[in-house]
């Protein structure tokens, strides 16, 4: 159940970027934040085919590590749209969770070889020097905040073990 809701809560994040939501002092939720950016249409579609919209626009908070079309379009060719089958759901899902991480974390409070644990019940190791990577995923854009959370842009899908 508690991976079935972070898995919804990326996906809602992804999905409701184009909503206001005045919380925090940002106007958007996490899939608000998403949907607004423009390059996130394929993480946004996984979220929705996972039903995580809804837990990703909750209260949160959330940290989500946000792929980016271009990591999605790196997967092998296919990947994405068996992922994106009605039977594949829980695979998909326990991919997008392991995205998220309960709590807001903020690039300030990262170590390196930090560990963190995600909704999916995996951990992800954070890492500092040289740039801020996630399970080798290197972060692009740092600290984007939305009112139940913030998002940091990564390169890479990153899959659990």
């Amino acid at each position: 159940m508690l991976r079935r809701t972070f898995m919804s809560i990326a996906t809602a994040a992804a999905m409701t970027a184009g909503t206001a939501a005045f919380a925090g002092g940002h106007s958007k939720d996490i899939v608000d934040t998403a949907v607004s950016a423009g390059s996130f249409t394929t993480l946004v579609a996984a979220v929705q085919a996972a039903g995580l919209v809804e837990t990703l626009k909750g209260e949160g908070p959330f940290t989500v590590f946000a792929p980016t079309d271009d990591a999605f379009a790196a997967l092998p060719e296919g990947t994405v749209e068996n992922l994106l089958k009605p039977e594949n759901k829980d695979q998909l899902t326990a991919i997008l969770t392991y995205h998220v991480v309960p709590g807001k974390v903020m690039s300030t409070d990262l170590s390196n070889n930090m560990m963190a644990a995600t909704v999916q019940g995996g951990d992800v190791t954070i890492m500092t020097e040289g740039g801020v990577t996630v399970n080798g995923a290197n972060v692009t854009t740092a600290d984007v905040m939305a009112s139940n959370g913030v998002i940091h842009v990564i390169d890479q899908v990153i899959l659990p073990k």
